[in-house]
C-alpha cells in the first residue's frame, strides 16, 4: 500500500506544474467571462434606458430577462476552461503511458522494475487521473460562490436574479454531471469515469503489446466495452417491446459497468505481467 500510495505521488508530482497552469487558467478566465458578462448586459440596458429611451427598466428586463448566473455559464467564458480542462486530461491519459515507452531511457521499464505488483503502476495512473479531475472540480466548487459574489456587485438588484450555488448547478446538465448533487449520483458518474480510463489504459496496453497489430486490437477492444455498455440502450431501440423497468436497466448497466472495469484491470495486468517484459 505504501509503494502504490508513493507511486500516485510521483505520477501526480509529474503533472503538477501543468496542472497549476490548468487550475490558473480555469479561475482566471471564469473569473474574466463573469465581468465581461455583466457589464455587456448592463451596458446594453443603459444604452437602451438611459441613453436611448427606447425601452423603461420594466420593459427590458421584460424583454431581456434579468441577469443571472446561468448566463455567464452558458457562455464560451465559463465553459471554455472546463472543456479546454477536460481535453488536457484526455490527452494526458494517453501520455501517462506513451511518455514513458518513448521518453529519455525508456522511463516505463524502470517503473516495471520496482519491488512491487505491476498492477500498482497502472493503478496509480488511474488513480491520479481520477484525483486530478476531482481537484478541478472542487477548485469550481471553490471558485463558483466567488464569481456569484462578482456578479452580485457589478448588476445591480433590479436588474439580476439571485441563484444559490446549488441552484446553478442543478440548472445546468454539465455542472450537474460535474458536480453531482447525492452520493450515488457521485459513484454512478466517477465510476463511469474510472471505467473509462481504464479501458483506455487496457487499450494503450494492448497496443504497446503487440505492436501494429496492437493498434487494431486497441479499437476493437474499446468498441466492444462500449457495445457491451450501450447494449440496454440498442436492446431499447431495436425491440419492439422492452420488459425491463427503469431501475432493473439501471441496475443492469451498473453490473456492466462494473464487468467491463473488472475485465479492464483484469486485462491491464495480465499485459503488464506476460506481455510486457524488461
Amino acid at each position: 500500500m505504501n509503494r502504490f500510495v508513493k507511486l500516485t505521488n510521483f505520477e501526480l508530482s509529474r503533472f503538477m506544474k501543468l496542472y497549476l497552469v490548468l487550475v490558473a487558467l480555469t479561475i482566471i478566465v471564469q473569473m474574466a467571462g463573469v465581468i465581461v458578462t455583466a457589464n455587456s448586459y448592463m451596458a446594453e440596458a443603459n444604452k437602451m434606458i438611459f441613453e436611448e429611451g427606447l425601452l423603461s427598466q420594466a420593459q427590458f428586463i421584460e424583454q431581456y430577462g434579468p441577469m443571472s448566473f446561468l448566463n455567464v455559464v452558458h457562455s464560451l467564458w465559463f465553459m471554455g476552461p472546463i472543456a479546454f480542462c477536460a481535453a488536457a486530461l484526455l490527452f494526458y491519459i494517453f501520455m501517462i503511458w506513451y511518455r514513458d515507452w518513448f521518453g529519455k531511457n525508456t522511463f516505463i521499464y524502470r517503473l516495471l522494475m520496482l519491488p512491487t505488483a505491476r498492477l500498482n503502476v497502472y493503478l496509480a495512473k488511474a488513480v491520479s487521473i481520477v484525483l486530478m479531475v476531482l481537484g478541478l472540480v472542487s477548485v469550481q466548487l471553490i471558485i463558483l460562490p466567488l464569481e456569484n459574489s462578482v456578479l452580485k456587485w457589478l448588476v445591480p438588484i433590479d436588474f439580476r436574479a439571485d441563484m444559490t450555488v446549488g441552484q446553478i448547478v442543478n440548472l445546468d446538465n454539465y455542472l450537474s454531471i460535474l458536480i453531482p448533487q447525492t452520493f450515488t449520483e457521485f459513484i454512478l458518474y466517477y465510476g463511469a469515469g474510472f471505467m473509462a480510463v481504464s479501458v483506455l489504459f487496457t487499450a494503450l496496453l494492448i497496443e504497446r503489446s503487440f505492436g501494429w497489430k496492437g493498434i487494431v486490437l486497441g479499437i476493437g477492444y474499446t468498441a466492444l466495452s462500449v457495445i457491451i455498455m450501450i447494449s440496454p440502450l440498442l436492446a431499447i431501440a431495436f425491440m419492439d417491446h422492452y420488459y425491463l423497468y427503469p431501475l432493473e436497466t439501471l441496475g443492469m448497466e451498473i453490473g456492466l459497468g462494473l464487468l467491463v472495469t473488472v475485465g479492464s484491470l483484469w486485462m491491464g495486468h495480465y499485459l503488464l505481467t506476460r506481455k510486457i517484459t524488461v
